[in-house]
């Protein structure tokens, strides 16, 4: 691409101030995600399998445990014949058992495949709403890198909502099942102190209760830091793989411009953030892990402990002993699932709070600015384009026309101008209505959708015949006369390849993109047209094929170009003006949940404050 005088920087992103939503607001927004899926009723069925299945486990284990006191009691009598027994009750409830842990598997599995798809379709829908996911990468940090929250942190928030779901329901189900048994249990159980008896109904029940909880208590205060440092790590996982892709999408340029080793210094500082953030995170585990790993070696001896007592003060037998202590480890089991999973529950937090708040700010960007006023949109019905007093407002300032109400006919070809730094982009938006941000009115032909053409193209992955046809056309066009209009801009070596489908971003330069793109217009034959600097960019030979072909193919077109105004006059007449008025007031947006847009002070605000 040639040397451009008039190169406009970036959209300037607005200063994001986070305000974070609450876990109410989070569990709400997934909840209400989950409530319009498509796949929400496969969802609710497997659901009600697994629960099923579960409570069929629970029974089995129930039954497993009662199973203790005949079988070591037979071993304490040496009764091998009731042994040899109690080995074919075992063999029937472990085989009911396996079967069962194989169904919870595939049902495990398929609530990770079908909340993976509801969440992940749900995004995709709420990010693909007209001119959203435009608007949500000009809010700042809650707009960036938005593919990761979508595919990788979504697949995360299923894997770990499902097992986190699966165990605590698991656990509760054990612990109602098993809270009864224990407590019968422990009904026997009596204390001979001094020559005193002291029964205490439910003993190992509300031992079991403290121990556990006390071991909770401990883990939350220890891996409470983990949701941070986890979601920290997301962030900046997010960013080295951002900062690899803009590698990967300009190594031609970097390799020209020799810029092999600042590009791999920028790599490496990415790394070492996410080393950092790895490293705090394996600090923090390492710190939970004495919590519960010393936990764990105690609860090996812990129940055999509690019931000791009354096993050496002869009130119950060695089976009766065994089978208290199964159902304590059952309870126990149960209360400890927090203490288990309590690195787990951490990386839920913090992936539930990247991923609800991506889509509470999906839903929350169209209230973006809502203090600010607004340009009105409306339609004519006797099919002109007017801008009525228009004002595109923004950070740095006021983009308007120098004329005050300007009318643009059918089939008139408009050239619309303006210095570096005007705001031409910023107001080709605003017509599109990207950015409604401003005063004044658009009035737009009614029944006539504008296409707009962009200084960089989008071509989807589709063949060159789809990205070329118009989806919803009345007639697909024929090959003869694509083939036709692929000449006429000096792409007739595409002839061949109508039905070759590929990545044409990459397969093909910029100058034969933006030909493309022009070419994609004489197909689709639209009445209006605007143009944002895309003319600029050709050298005079292809300037004068496109500006042929769109003389020859639509005539009648209306067409607004937008750009420098170093055109053939003969085809652009009539020209209009764009000035910015950098007094006006700077754009000042209103605060929402899960992050906030705020620009940056204008430029007279920070010289002052220097």
């Amino acid at each position: 691409m040639p040397n451009r005088t008039d190169k406009k920087p970036a959209p300037r992103k607005a200063a994001v101030s986070v305000e974070a939503s609450s876990l109410a607001d989070q569990v709400a927004t997934i909840k209400l995600g989950l409530k319009f899926s498509p796949v929400r009723r496969q969802l609710a069925w497997v659901s009600i399998g697994i629960v099923a299945v579960i409570i069929a486990t629970s029974i089995g284990q129930v039954l497993l445990n009662r199973w203790n006191q005949p079988f070591y009691d037979a071993l304490a009598r040496r009764d091998m014949a009731d042994f040899l027994h109690q080995l074919l009750v075992f063999a029937a409830i472990a085989g009911g058992l396996l079967v069962l842990n194989i169904g919870q598997t595939w049902l495990n599995q398929m609530i990770r495949l079908r909340l993976r798809q509801a969440l992940t379709l749900d995004l995709i829908d709420q990010w693909m709403r007209p001119a959203r996911a435009f608007r949500l990468a000009n809010a700042g940090a809650i707009g960036v890198n938005p593919d990761q929250r979508m595919q990788q942190d979504a697949a995360h928030l299923s894997d770990l909502s499902t097992d986190l779901g699966v165990g605590l329901l698991q656990s509760f189900i054990l612990l109602v099942s098993f809270i009864g048994v224990l407590w019968e249990l422990s009904s026997g159980f009596v204390f001979h102190v001094g020559g005193y008896s002291l029964a205490i109904p439910g003993y190992m029940v509300w031992a079991a209760f403290i121990y556990a909880g006390t071991a909770s208590w401990l883990s939350w205060l220890v891996g409470r830091p983990l949701i941070s440092l986890n979601s920290e790590r997301y962030t900046r996982e997010a960013e080295l793989r951002s900062s690899m892709v803009r590698v990967n999408e300009n190594v031609d340029a970097i390799a020209l411009y020799h810029g092999e080793a600042d590009a791999r210094h920028r790599l490496e500082l990415d790394l070492d953030t996410v080393l950092g953030a790895m490293r705090r995170i394996y600090t923090a585990q390492i710190n939970l892990s004495w919590v519960t790993d010393t936990y764990g070696w105690i609860t090996v001896v812990a129940p055999i402990l509690v019931a000791s007592p009354v096993y050496f003060s002869g009130d119950i037998s060695f089976g009766g002993l065994m089978m208290a202590v199964g159902a304590f480890n059952q309870v126990h089991s149960s209360l400890r699932w927090f203490i288990n999973n309590i690195g787990s529950i951490a990386d839920w937090r913090a992936t539930l709070m990247r991923v609800a708040d991506f889509r509470i700010a999906l839903e929350e960007t169209d209230a973006l600015h809502d203090k600010e006023k607004r340009i009105q949109f409306g339609e004519n019905a006797d099919g002109k384009l007017t801008l009525n007093k228009l004002e595109v407002a923004s950070p740095e300032g006021c983009t308007r026309l120098a004329q005050t109400d300007v009318e643009i006919h059918p089939g008139e070809r408009v050239m619309i101008t303006g210095e570096p730094g005007a705001g031409k982009t910023l107001f080709f938006r605003a017509i599109a209505g990207l950015w409604p941000w401003g005063s004044g009115s658009i009035g737009l032909p009614a029944g006539e959708a504008p296409i707009f053409v962009p200084r960089v193209p989008y071509f989807p992955a589709a063949t060159l015949r789809e990205v070329l046809d118009h989806p919803n056309g009345s007639a697909p066009t024929s090959d003869a006369e694509i083939s036709a209009v692929l000449a006429e801009v000096g792409l007739e070596r595409l002839s061949s390849s109508l039905d070759h489908r590929g990545r044409w971003e990459r397969e093909l330069g910029d100058d034969e993109q933006r030909a493309l793109a022009f070419a994609r217009l004489a197909v689709r034959k639209p009445k209006w047209v605007v143009i944002d600097e895309a003319l600029d960019a050709f050298d005079g030979p292809s300037l004068r094929r496109v500006l042929a072909m769109l003389q020859t193919r639509l005539p009648d077109a209306a067409i607004l170009n937008i750009g420098r105004g170093l055109h053939n006059t003969q085809f652009f007449p009539r020209a209009l003006n764009i000035v910015k008025d950098t007094g006006a007031p700077a754009l000042r947006p209103a605060r929402v949940r899960a992050g906030a847009i705020e620009p940056p002070p204008p430029a007279a605000a920070r010289a002052k404050k220097k």
